[in-house]
């Protein structure tokens, strides 16, 4: 197996055996009681996501002392995003956390590594699915099942025609769904929970594209599916068609959230419907910003 230069084979082995872990805590933890906590609005955390990121913050911790690491349940841990680590990783011990609270399958705990402003490397476990997913540009993409074969995952571009399919979050379709519909009628709407398995979704070729707008998104949410992404051949960019930036002036600095509205899809669907999508989000604005005067 091809190693990635930022990533040892012995320390992917590692980071393999802390996800699958962690993966057989959340599914046990699926099957019981847990409390439930909203942290803003439409934002949950669960003692699930707590439990992990204390599990998985640690670990790294102890295999990449050298390391910054930052965890979604760990304020303090954004700090190090803007220290001057060689590595840094990223940590999301449930992405999906709704479909998690909803007993669904489309979760996963998700690691990222970032360096000089780069995502250069991902992982997504979906435990409820069996299927890990990992890779990055120059490394290759792979994934495995429960039994343990590591397996390479051959991207698989979704043909543009008739079947035109566009991954869109459901907050995104309350708000931009109808005008983006009414601009693109050949596009198929679908939606499913976790920002890591909706990237998998357009690697796997079972969607063209996949539109985040909302402005919620954050590093731990992108780095690990943008490393993917970007190794399949995808395009990842704004609705400007600007690439996707991971730098200081590209991300607030206390939420580390984008400012920038995420687009990941196939050469072709980019270059097809981006320009409707940008005008399609203008009017919505544009609307939005009528009412507020009125």
């Amino acid at each position: 197996m091809t190693t990635l230069p930022m990533v040892t084979a012995e320390e992917n082995e590692v980071i393999l055996k802390m996800l699958l872990q962690s993966g057989q805590q959340a599914r046990q933890a699926a099957s019981e009681n847990f409390e439930v906590f909203e942290k803003g609005r439409e934002d949950y955390v669960t003692t699930v996501d707590q439990a992990l990121d204390q599990f998985l913050s640690a670990a790294f911790a102890r295999h990449f002392p050298a390391d910054g690491i930052v965890t979604e349940e760990n304020q303090t841990s954004a700090t190090a995003f803007s220290n001057h680590y060689r590595r840094l990783w990223f940590i999301d011990p449930i992405d999906g956390t709704e479909d998690f609270i909803n007993r669904g399958e489309h979760y996963s705990i998700m690691v990222g590594l970032l360096q000089n402003h780069r995502p250069q490397a991902g992982w997504v476990y979906a435990p409820a699915q069996s299927r890990l997913y990992w890779g990055g540009a120059g490394w290759g993409l792979f994934q495995q099942d429960d039994q343990g074969k590591p397996l390479p995952l051959e991207p698989k571009p979704q043909v543009l025609g008739d079947s035109a399919t566009l991954l869109l979050g459901d907050r995104d379709q309350r708000r931009f769904g109808v005008m983006i519909a009414t601009q693109l009628p050949e596009l198929t709407f679908e939606a499913i929970g976790s920002f890591g398995l909706k990237v998998l979704e357009v690697i796997k070729g079972e969607a063209g594209l996949y539109v985040y707008l909302n402005g919620r998104v954050k590093l731990w949410d992108t780095t690990g599916p943008l490393a993917l992404a970007q190794a399949a051949g995808l395009i990842c960019c704004d609705l400007d068609g600007s690439p996707i930036r991971f730098d200081a002036n590209s991300i607030y600095p206390q939420s580390l959230i984008h400012r920038q509205p995420i687009i990941v899809g196939w050469p072709e669907y980019v270059t097809a419907f981006l320009p409707a999508l940008r005008q399609a989000v203008l009017a919505v604005r544009q609307q939005e910003l009528a009412l507020d005067g009125s």
